[in-house]
């Protein structure tokens, strides 16, 4: 690991970002991409190293914290949470990490916070992770973009679509770089997937089957001592007051506060966000979304299922989908000349050959990308749009809500992907947006 500065360089940083912004600029204004080599700065340069901060520090950061510690590229400078004993802990395992690389064997250069502002105040970090609950990805990310850095936001990008559009416009008007952790889109498997649809090799493409798992019901929770050190009222930020409990903000992959409507959109917003946003990339349709949205019925016969205008369909299954070697898939895509079965980890066709099937010239190539946080860095250098850029996320994480909505109001209902509008049902639109709770707003 290259040693870090002791004392990061404030102006240095900030001049490499505004140059790298300014050159990108001017290479889109005479049409072609713009790649600043390390060699401008210096590979090892102070002012090449990205710096970054971590904000939100549950389960969902150790990769992310762990990627970030093993770049000899990105300084980690700030944590953030609202809960002290954990950013306490990860602020010791930076500064642990970091001074094992320096030659006095100690390093104190890793400042925690409590409240997020404090980082967007710093102009020495040019780039966050924001990995906090769902109702605080849009208005920490907007504080930043507006700030001059770049963001790596959890999925879904949103908690409603309103504020996904406000965060899509902010990054298109400052120029940011903006990746959303839907990771299946650096993973071969499922780009192969997606360029077997796209290049028609199964016909046209009828029905997608994705199982999302479920949650248990929100529960009604008793109140509890709030922890010392325990930030609630930030944690519940712009959502309604309800009382402490530790089951409701607790960070586990299996539940916790992803089980509340308040905090996201349930399972809609978990593996959905996942899978909708790999049904989108294989049918093109990145740019827009379905034209209609489906609740499952109360007795289980009529499944939850969103529709696009040529008709093709997205439904949700309760169960995974055996392939031939035993393996269990996630999402299965059923065309009229065959099929593609693909999870995390493995992908299958019918006829079984077509996995074997190379691309060849005049056949679509998806983008391909080295992983998604490289490819994240690697665009903060080059200011191109990542590989799920804040289009993407916004498109992909309506498609959550929207099904969040329907399956609340227990009807269906017709969707306009231009104009971002629900038709014909007041009840349905107004929750195209949240009330926020003061003075958390945007």
């Amino acid at each position: 690991m290259t040693q870090p500065t002791e004392r990061p360089a404030h102006n240095a940083s900030l001049g490499r970002r505004d140059f790298l912004k300014s050159v990108a600029l001017a290479g889109a204004a005479i049409g072609f991409p713009t790649i600043v080599p390390s060699r401008v700065f210096g590979q090892n340069a102070p002012s090449n190293r990205i710096n970054m901060a971590l904000i939100g520090l549950g389960g969902m950061m150790g990769g992310h914290a762990g990627w970030a510690l093993s770049n000899p590229a990105v300084q980690v400078l700030a944590v953030c949470d609202v809960d002290r004993v954990v950013r306490d802990k990860y602020k010791a395992q930076v500064e642990s990490r970091y001074a094992e690389a320096t030659r006095s064997g100690s390093y104190k250069g890793c400042a925690a916070y409590n409240e997020f502002e404090r980082i967007m105040e710093r102009s020495d970090i040019d780039a966050v992770f924001v990995v906090t609950p769902d109702h605080w990805h849009v208005p920490i990310s907007l504080a930043a973009v507006r700030s001059g850095k770049d963001v790596y936001v959890e999925k879904p990008m949103l908690l409603t679509v309103r504020e996904g559009r406000m965060l899509a416009n902010a990054v298109a008007e400052t120029g940011a770089v903006l990746q959303v952790g839907s990771q299946q889109r650096s993973s071969s498997e499922f780009r192969q997937a997606c360029e077997i649809v796209r290049n028609g090799w199964i016909g046209k493409v009828h029905e997608v089957q994705i199982n999302l798992g479920e949650f248990a019901p929100p529960d009604l929770l008793p109140e509890q001592p709030i922890p010392e050190g325990f930030d609630y009222d930030r944690w519940l930020g712009p959502t309604p007051w309800q009382p402490f409990n530790a089951l409701r903000v607790e960070r586990n992959m299996g539940g916790g506060w992803r089980r509340f409507w308040e905090y996201g959109s349930r399972k809609h917003g978990d593996w959905g966000a996942h899978h909708f946003d790999i049904a989108q990339w294989a049918f093109g349709m990145d740019h827009t979304g379905p034209v209609e949205f489906i609740p499952r019925s109360a007795d289980g016969k009529t499944p939850q299922q969103h529709i696009y205008a040529d008709g093709t369909v997205v439904t949700r299954v309760e169960k995974t989908f055996p392939g031939r070697t035993g393996d269990s898939y996630a999402m299965r895509f059923i065309g009229e000349a065959g099929e593609v079965l693909v999870t995390r980890g493995g992908i299958e066709t019918t006829p079984a050959a077509l996995v074997r099937r190379p691309l060849r010239t005049g056949d679509i190539k998806l983008q391909r990308s080295e992983g998604h946080h490289e490819n994240w860095f690697n665009c903060i250098h080059s200011r191109q749009k990542p590989i799920c850029h804040v289009e993407i996320g916004h498109r992909s994480a309506s498609i959550c809500a929207l099904g969040a909505i329907a399956e609340r109001i227990g009807r269906g209902f017709k969707w306009d992907p231009v104009k971002e509008e629900i038709i014909g049902d007041d009840e349905a639109s107004r929750m195209l947006d949240r009330p926020r709770r003061a003075p958390y707003t945007l």
